[in-house]
């Protein structure tokens, strides 16, 4: 199991990162750099000791983020579920971290891919978090729940069913304790949706904002922190590449400049640092 949960505080709210577990993607280069020049790839992969025609697998961690306000618990992504022999860990992990599924009274999905959503309900069908209403943009709950259209994806057909399966087994069984946002705003106090789509059409951001200190969750706005350095490479899941790359520019934008602690969810854990400004661009620099 792993345990590996990361603890910090924003302003007055505390934040507990909680791993669903790990899941390794083959053909990395491939699937995150999609559009990328080869030479320009092999370039920056250099300083990650990296050779692009060799890399076989990228181990991205699966975490969720808890935030405890004072007034609530909320989660933000459910896990991955049964998508990986890895993954799946999320509810044992949260017990570990003394958090009772129970005690959770919001869940944030912020978009409907399979590692997002897969832990909305326990192998026996059941609800992971009883207690909790759940929020999702809706865009992206009208795509998913509406004969995706997934053809423009440019995976493997199992991948894309994969994808369609999850959001048929973990959607509908939310759907009555389900509120839809359609704007940005505060879906509680000190929590706003940013609007964040390209990745998925609704796809989410959060910023967290308590005692005038922020957490700017950037989810899969980049996959890797060669993304904040390069934003015009797309993923091979992006499915709006070119509102993903302007999604990129002005969520990196304001991460800059607000100096606001970031969170991308696959880069490697616990996913915290900040983005700098460097040249036409950005970069990334870890916590310590």
């Amino acid at each position: 199991m792993t345990t590996n949960t990361h603890r910090f505080t924003v302003g007055q709210f505390t934040c507990t990162i909680v791993p669903d577990g790990v899941f390794a993607y083959t053909h990395p280069a491939a699937v995150m750099f999609a559009n990328a020049p080869q030479a320009a790839l092999a370039e920056a992969l250099a300083p990650y000791q990296i050779d692009p025609g060799t890399w076989a697998a990228y181990l991205s961690p699966y975490p969720s983020l808890v935030i405890d306000t004072g007034q609530g618990r909320v989660l933000v992504d459910t896990g991955a579920g049964n998508l990986g022999p890895d993954t799946g860990q999320l509810l044992p992990n949260l017990r570990a971290a003394g958090i009772e599924p129970e005690s959770i009274g919001t869940v944030i999905l912020t978009h409907g891919h399979a590692d997002h959503i897969g832990g909305n309900v326990t192998a026996a069908g059941d609800l992971a978090f009883p207690n909790a209403r759940y929020v999702m943009w809706q865009t992206e709950w009208d795509f998913w729940t509406n004969n995706p259209d997934l053809s423009a994806l440019h995976v493997p057909d199992f991948i894309k069913e994969a994808l369609i399966g999850f959001a048929q087994r973990n959607l509908p069984p939310i759907a009555e304790r389900l509120d839809l946002v359609s704007q940005e705003g505060e879906i509680i106090p000190g929590i706003h949706a940013i609007a964040a789509p390209g990745h998925t059409p609704g796809h989410m951001a959060l910023s967290i904002t308590s005692a005038g200190e922020q957490l700017l969750y950037l989810v899969d706005t980049v996959l890797h922190p060669i993304h904040v350095a390069h934003p015009e490479w797309v993923a091979a899941v992006d499915l709006l590449p070119e509102q993903t790359v302007a999604t990129r520019r002005r969520l990196l934008q304001r991460a800059a400049t607000d100096g606001a602690l970031t969170l991308a969810f696959h880069f490697p854990a616990p996913g915290l640092g900040h983005v700098v400004a460097q040249g036409d661009a950005w970069a990334w620099q870890p916590i310590n």
